[in-house]
């Protein structure tokens, strides 16, 4: 009977260790879980009510050590405005001990006219000097060196002396694109008491002050605008930084009418169509009365068919191999330039007072034929499955599936038998195509001249400034590939102010600026609507064959 008892302890004492065994990982991993969730609220709160512009990251991309306790850190939060680097546990007190950039002076009345440098302890950039001694800062493994957030000045902390606490910060070498913090709160005081003669305030009146406001589309490129936006606000006030995701550009660009006139720029981070979606704000300011607050715009490309940013010589795309601090040097640098814009009008056949025509503004071309089938095809395919669709290699090797497989079934053809073609009133007559592209840039296709083709016959100049369209025809996709590789030339049909297209019967793919539709009989007319002011950098294009490049 004694043998039975403890025989069934045993097995109780064996069941107890065995259910511990499972029930105290399981209650250890609930406990941190409910830990981990309750702190991430706490830190979602401080990110919340904080003037800084916290963002949590899990590795920081350099060595780097907590502003409070000063010791090294790999994953905490960093302020994207004043480049604060803090651990979790810190996280509290850094907000309260340390003030961000402001971007305007607190106080009333007249307000300063200068400030005094913002110092940030520690975490300095790779590669900065020293103001006052010219060797290299940040070099010791801890927490040491000093930054200015405006003028970007680093100082060891042994060079750190009273007067350059005191001293006057110039703003450093972007002084002539910041808006700084004094000159808005004057604006402000001046605007309360109704006056509107900025001429007399630092810096408006300094003779090449040409402020910079940057637009980013953040859905654009890979996230790359995210990150662009960080790394301007720390280079900027972050007041002329706005996310076109939260922002519309309509209201961002108001910032203009506090700004000297004719002497705004403004730097659109994002592909063709939100260059298209800003000029068509700039548009609305002239219709408001807005004319001589109008902006010139110089492009950072994101994304994919970046043919206008191509044009105008700031590359077919930016994948963050050139600093922020190089770009903002070419802003400086640009040339101002003219773009046409057109109207094009889509009159449906046999809806004349029943349906309103379809109106666009068009910046790079309009297409009707296989490119535009292709483009149709893309993006049918890309409203699908858009996670598929972040890489620029990725989007290539669609298009080009959809250009192989056209090719075979040739989708387009006879197209002169459908359409008839009108430039500047004169009606042309078409040879066998099975695609018509009307262009106002020089560049198509995603890095394609396309009017100038193998470039070894003679041809009219082809300009974005000049109030004329280049109409050419195609004869299908292989030829598109072809004049692509600088292996054909296009079929050159024309030069006009106005150009009108008759599609008499069935349905046929069309684009304007990349954006397709399948459209039925119609009468698609084009002419010209105004002008743009825009940056032009020199020295930039690029073509996708390499042979363009010698040229």
């Amino acid at each position: 009977g004694s043998g039975d008892a403890s025989r069934a302890v045993a097995d109780w004492r064996l069941a107890v260790w065995t259910l511990c065994s499972v029930l105290l990982p399981v209650l250890i991993t609930a406990w941190c879980s409910f830990q981990r969730s309750r702190r991430q609220l706490l830190i979602r709160d401080i990110f919340r009510k904080s003037k800084h512009d916290w963002h949590y990251t899990d590795l920081f991309g350099q060595p780097s050590y907590c502003c409070v306790c000063a010791q090294h850190i790999l994953r905490g939060a960093f302020c994207g405005c004043c480049g604060l680097r803090v651990s979790e546990r810190c996280l509290k007190k850094a907000d309260q001990r340390f003030l961000c950039k402001e971007i305007m002076m607190r106080g009333t009345g007249g307000g300063p006219s200068s400030m005094p440098h913002h110092w940030i302890r520690g975490n300095v950039p790779l590669c900065s000097c020293c103001v006052v001694c010219k060797q290299q800062c940040g070099t010791q493994p801890k927490l040491c060196d000093y930054r200015c957030v405006w003028c970007q000045y680093t100082v060891h902390d042994e060079c750190m002396v009273d007067c350059l606490r005191t001293e006057d910060c110039t703003f450093g070498e972007f002084r002539d694109l910041i808006i700084p913090p004094y000159y808005l709160s004057i604006i402000n005081q001046m605007r309360k008491e109704k006056r509107t003669s900025y001429e007399k305030v630092v810096p408006y009146c300094r003779k090449h002050w040409m402020p910079v406001i940057v637009l980013a589309n953040t859905r654009s490129g890979n996230n790359m605008g995210e990150t662009l936006l960080g790394e301007f606000k720390m280079l900027l006030n972050p007041v002329q930084v706005f996310d076109l995701s939260k922002i519309a550009p309509a209201k961002a660009l108001q910032l203009c009418t506090l700004l000297p006139c004719n002497a705004v720029r403004v730097l659109v981070c994002g592909g063709d169509g939100t260059v298209g979606w800003v000029l068509d704000a700039i548009d609305e300011m002239k219709i408001k009365g807005q004319e001589r607050y109008i902006p010139q715009v110089a492009i950072l490309p994101l994304g994919t068919g970046n043919d206008l940013s191509n044009t105008l010589g700031w590359g077919a795309g930016y994948a963050g191999e050139v600093p922020v601090e190089q770009i903002l040097r070419n802003v400086m640098e640009a040339d101002g330039i003219k773009l046409d814009r057109w109207k094009v009008q889509v009159t449906n056949k046999g809806y004349y007072n029943l349906r309103k025509p379809k109106v666009f503004t068009m910046n790079n071309y309009f297409s009707i034929g296989p490119d535009a089938l292709m483009a149709l095809n893309f993006h049918a395919h890309r409203e699908k499955t858009p996670s598929l669709f972040s890489s620029r290699i990725i989007n290539k090797a669609v298009y080009f599936f959809y250009g192989t497989k056209d090719c075979l079934v040739q989708e387009c053809k006879d197209l002169n038998k459908k359409v008839e073609l009108e430039l500047d009133g004169e009606r042309i007559e078409l040879p066998n195509l099975e695609g018509i592209i009307v262009l106002n840039i020089g560049y198509w296709g995603g890095g394609c001249r396309l009017w100038e083709g193998m470039g070894d016959e003679p041809y009219p100049l082809a300009r974005h400034d000049d109030g004329l369209l280049e109409v050419v025809g195609v004869h299908g996709s292989f030829h598109c590939a072809q004049i692509q590789v600088k292996l054909a030339n296009p079929v050159r049909l024309g030069q006009a102010h106005t150009v009108r297209l008759i599609l008499k019967s069935s349905k046929m793919p069309m684009q304007v600026d990349g954006e397709p539709w399948a459209q039925g009989p119609c009468t698609v007319t084009i002419t010209h609507k105004t002008r743009a002011l825009m940056l032009y950098h020199s020295g930039e294009q690029t073509d996708d064959d390499a042979s363009s490049l010698s040229e």
